[in-house]
């Protein structure tokens, strides 16, 4: 299973966006990490691998030259602890 058939398989994780074959890896992390379940991510995890996870999540949740990131403080504390320790 590819990372784009995983999350057809969850719209409701990226309720909002039409085309599921145009979303980034990147932003298909951040959506299950930020709104699926333990399940969810442990599948994702399979499929990409807990050090491309680590490495997409650690990248994408430092904030932007705008100060912007996409991830829940509680989200972004808890996998940092995760990937910390597993990845």
């Amino acid at each position: 299973m590819t990372i784009h058939q995983f999350i057809k398989t969850r719209p409701h994780l990226i309720w909002y966006v039409k085309n599921l074959d145009k979303l980034s890896e990147e932003s298909i992390v951040e959506h299950v990490l930020n709104y699926g379940d333990w399940d969810d991510v442990q599948k994702m995890i399979k499929i990409l691998g807990v050090k491309k996870t680590a490495e997409i999540f650690r990248r994408k949740s430092k904030p932007s030259e705008m100060g912007r990131q996409n991830y829940a403080d509680s989200t972004k504390h808890f996998f940092t602890l995760y990937f910390n320790k597993y990845a």
